[in-house]
Order: C-alpha cells, then structure tokens, then sequence
C-alpha cells in the first residue's frame, strides 16, 4: 500500500486471486470492482491478464510455477507489502516458504499453488490462499477471495466464481 493513500482507520479492501491461468472471468472482474489493489498470487500465464486487472485496480503480483516466459518470468518470486498496520508476505507455493512469519512480523501469509481455499490461523499469523481464479481443475470451483484490514484488524470472505 502507498503511503498516505488512505488512512489506516478507514477500512482496506484487496481482492486476492491466484492461478488465473490467463483467464479473467466477467465474475472475477465485476467482484474486484471498487477493491483498493489486487494481489495475485502466480500463475498469471499470460501478461495481457495482468494489464487487465490493471484497468481494475493497482496490481501486485508474483511468479507462480507457470510464469516462465516473457516479462512474467521477471516477477518477483514473493513480495512484501503494508496495508494499513498489517504486513503481508506474498508467495505462489506455501510449500516453499523459508521464514518464520510470526518472527518476521508478518500477520498474513499469502500464497496459491493447490488451487484450494483456505485460511488458517497459526502462531497469531493468517494464512490465506484464495483458490484458483481460472479454469476449473480438481472438482473445486473457481474462488477468490477479499481481504480487508482497518488499522490492525483483519477480515476476509472468500467469493465462489460460476463455472
């Protein structure tokens, strides 16, 4: 988040998509409609995606295993970013992650890869993965989800896309 953007009393609100596999549904689209960024969590697959959720909101993105060619091979392989009083630590694969979160001083952790929604808390620190955003794979229905932070307080809702 930009400093200065917006107070840290007024509530934040961030889609947060993974695995979209060059695919933009209308839904998706419409649900991130009014968001303050959107954070995509890899496998983006085709650079013309991203410029599209750009005409949406602001973008921050990372390198999932299928971003391999173009300027999609030059993400970032996680980044870290501040919204409102809470530090968020961005991955595409849980599975690799290499630090500590709660010793970090991140309070969320988010990240892609298995296409299945989920958020647990562990050691005071969210992990969220929203889903897979693209084409439906493994009998799971396409998901994203919203992530809201006023001051220090965290909220998320998960949205299931049609098939």
């Amino acid at each position: 988040m930009r400093p200065g953007k917006k107070s840290d009393a007024l509530p934040h609100r961030f889609g947060v998509v993974s695995d979209t596999h060059g695919l933009l549904r209308g839904e998706l689209a419409q649900s991130l409609r009014g968001v303050d960024g959107i954070i995509h969590a890899g496998d983006v697959d085709t650079p013309d995606l991203l410029d599209r959720l750009r005409g949406l909101a602001p973008v921050t993105a990372v390198r999932g295993n299928m971003d391999t060619r173009g300027c999609l091979a030059r993400l970032p392989e996680t980044e870290v970013m501040r919204i409102g009083r809470v530090w968020v630590y961005v991955l595409h694969d849980l599975q690799r992650l290499d630090l500590d979160a709660a010793a970090g001083g991140f309070q969320v952790v988010i990240s892609g890869h298995s296409h299945r929604p989920a958020q647990v808390k562990k050691n005071g620190v969210l992990y969220l993965n929203p889903g897979s955003a693209g084409p439906q794979r493994f009998n799971l229905p396409p998901s994203m989800a919203i992530l809201e932070v006023t001051g220090s307080r965290i909220r998320t809702r998960f949205i299931t896309l049609g098939f």
